[in-house]
């Protein structure tokens, strides 16, 4: 059930998602919808597709894992594709129209519900529609029948539990659009390095994607994004906890790698023309496949671990069925953040808490 956002709700919501927290993981495994079973010896499959044209390159990776996607696809009555747009100003920063145009071209001869593209910016997810032309998505895809909506504004959400700076638990209110059983949602990505957590991909598009914050400039500010953003240990753990509630209701991954970020992302890096794009219904395994042709060490990248041990994907590259071009010929490494340093002290021992009792 969607859920408008009061303060009342959410205060009487809060109070009971302690209750729940432990029935995640539970949650996760029962409505998986591509379970891998124990000792199989199945490889997920993530495809990558290379060329001169973003949207092409798009479409291309989507056709490739047809086979994947279709069989959950043709169960759902609607599409939700996530962008990331963190900066409504930096192109470079957020997702193209044109990917957004590739996967409306893979859709469109194969699906004929309603498709909507959401975001939770932290900013205003109207202004980025309006700079980088989302409208014109809706004109050129007719009869595919495409609305624009800042989840934001339209302020529906779910409650969930995540840790904050100080380990206590804490609610959130996630869009309730990224929780609907009815959606078949993709994450429309970037390869981008970051500021705390080394890389963002498709898993973190949608975790730090679904918390929302006060949509109209002229209510009382509140922002659960806020929550998150603790200490980059905290950082990895909230985004595992988060992708636990969401992955249940995740169709595909698919990260735009036409121009990627290094250094400085997500907002401030340079631009590296990868020409690539990668895609799966596995994001953990899309994700691991994306850090490869970055240049990056999974291991530093601990969402990605937790998450694939809370059974969340596949990020061992030996399990997995990589469709395209062999990851070597399309690999260029990308400058880590200024601050890797530090964003690597999630590796080392916990300093800042009290000796062990008992």
């Amino acid at each position: 059930m969607l859920t408008a956002i009061t303060r009342r709700n959410f205060l009487w919501t809060a109070a009971g998602v302690l209750a729940t927290t432990r029935l995640v993981g539970a949650q996760t495994a029962s409505l998986n919808t591509n379970p891998t079973p124990a000792g199989s010896t199945a490889r997920t499959v993530v495809s990558v597709a290379h060329g001169e044209r973003r949207r092409q390159n798009i479409c291309d990776s989507l056709v490739a894992i047809e086979d994947q996607i279709l069989p959950i696809l043709q169960t759902r009555k609607s599409v939700v594709i996530k962008p990331n747009i963190v900066s409504p100003d930096n192109q470079l920063a957020s997702t193209h129209v044109d990917a957004l145009h590739g996967i409306l071209d893979f859709l469109a001869p194969r699906f004929k519900g309603a498709v909507v593209i959401a975001e939770s910016s932290a900013g205003y997810s109207t202004e980025g529609y309006d700079h980088f032309c989302y409208h014109d998505l809706i004109s050129e895809h007719r009869p595919l029948p495409v609305t624009l909506v800042d989840l934001n504004e339209e302020g529906k959400y779910g409650v969930h539990s995540i840790l904050d700076g100080n380990l206590h638990v804490v609610p959130v209110r996630l869009a309730a659009r990224l929780l609907d059983p009815d959606a078949f949602v993709i994450s429309s990505a970037i390869l981008k390095t970051h500021n705390t957590v080394v890389g963002t991909l498709s898993i973190k598009n949608m975790a730090l994607g679904a918390p929302l914050h006060s949509g109209r400039k002229e209510t009382s500010r509140w922002n659960d994004k806020r929550l998150y953003h603790g200490g980059v240990r905290q950082t990895h753990i909230d985004i595992m906890m988060t992708a636990q509630k969401l992955q249940p209701f995740w169709g595909a991954a698919v990260i735009d790698g036409f121009e990627g970020m290094e250094g400085a992302g997500p907002t401030s890096g340079e631009l590296v023309p990868s020409r690539l794009a990668v895609a799966s219904t596995d994001f953990v395994a899309a994700d691991r496949v994306a850090l490869e042709v970055m240049g990056i060490n999974p291991s530093w990248v601990a969402y990605l671990g937790y998450c694939s041990q809370a059974g969340l994907g596949e990020d061992d590259l030996a399990r997995i069925e990589v469709r395209g071009p062999k990851l070597a010929s399309v690999t260029r490494k990308y400058r880590m953040h200024p601050d890797i340093q530090r964003e690597l002290r999630w590796m080392g021992p916990m300093n800042d808490i009290p000796e062990k009792l008992g």
